[in-house]
């Protein structure tokens, strides 16, 4: 069995992140968030080292989904 560790956000994001993963395959904020941070190692690991534009781009993307303020 994986070891787990907890990860903080605001109340008001993780309420966001519910009501944006209603209706969709992710059955809770964890569930979104592994995914997320998997979609970046693995990017990482196939392209090398991120350069400033793509983890700009990436912040970016997650700030329009409201998932950064």
């Amino acid at each position: 069995m994986a070891d787990y560790t907890t990860v903080s956000i605001p109340k008001d994001l993780a309420d966001r992140v519910e009501e944006t993963i209603e209706g969709t395959s992710f059955s809770s904020t964890s569930d979104l968030v592994r995914f997320l941070l998997r979609s970046i190692v693995i990017k990482h690991k196939e392209e090398g080292e991120l350069t400033e534009s793509e983890f700009q781009d990436i912040a970016d993307q997650l700030r329009d989904l409201g998932y950064l303020d």
